[in-house]
């Protein structure tokens, strides 16, 4: 991966297209993932060398197996790859002292002045060097999931429960309760197969006791709305609830 040098910085530009947020949820749900803020979403950050500081917005994001690597936009509309952890240290007042010394004799001799990135690293000969490349290698593009046509009306459904969770709520010091489902099958005249799909674990649902693999029935409407990129769909106000 070849790099770029300007204003004592080494970038890393992206060598092929890169994942772009969804929406704002989806970015604030991903921010929070990498560590890089605990509930407000951040909008711009620090990138940093040993002598001059910018300030940056995350752009998307590309995956190599199972490590992500941001790609992060300068003022100018220059670009660069940096690992999550990284760009989460770079957001420390202490950050880049220690290796001060050390970037200005790189820089005396004509080299880069700043510490690569772990992408780069990876990429470029570091540790782990051959697992990141053979993910590389194989990675396929992605399918997307088709949209399915959803019901306006309250329907009936068949599904399995999957797993009881939590989803980070910005508005409160609580995360809210989540039961996820699988194998969700609307049934009837006009039967469709979501897949799977996710609800608010509510204090209604609480009194029916429901474990993992609990086979169910129940009426509700369907929406779009995503848990995550491999949920998409929602179930709102289930009732009418029976346990097979």
């Amino acid at each position: 991966m070849e790099a770029t040098k300007g204003n004592n910085l080494k970038l890393y530009p992206p060598q092929e297209d890169y994942i772009a947020f969804d929406n704002e949820e989806d970015y604030a749900e991903k921010g929070r993932a990498w560590g890089l803020f605990a509930k407000t979403p951040k909008s711009q950050f620090w990138y940093k060398g040993a002598t001059s500081q910018h300030q940056v917005s995350i752009k998307g994001y590309q995956e190599y197996g199972n490590m992500s690597v941001l790609i992060v936009e300068f003022e100018d509309g220059r670009e660069t790859s940096i690992h999550p952890a990284y760009l989460k240290e770079m957001q420390s007042g202490t950050f880049g002292k220690e290796t001060a010394v050390v970037e200005a004799e790189d820089a005396e001799s004509g080299e880069s002045s700043v510490a690569p990135s772990a992408y780069a690293d990876a990429v470029e000969g570091g540790d782990g060097d051959k697992p990141v490349k053979a993910a590389k290698a194989q990675k396929k593009p992605k399918e997307k999931k088709e949209k399915l046509e959803l019901p306006i009306d309250k329907v009936k459904f068949t599904a399995k429960v999957k797993e009881f969770t939590t989803k980070p709520n910005p508005f409160s010091d609580r995360d809210d309760e989540v039961l996820l489902f699988e194998e969700v099958a609307i049934v009837g005249e006009n039967p469709l197969a979501i897949g799977d799909a996710w609800c608010g674990y509510s204090n209604t649902l609480k009194g029916f006791g429901l474990e993992v693999g609990n086979v169910i029935t129940f009426e509700g409407k369907v929406v779009d709305k995503k848990f995550n990129k491999e949920i998409l769909y929602k179930v709102n106000n289930p009732s009418k609830l029976v346990v097979q």
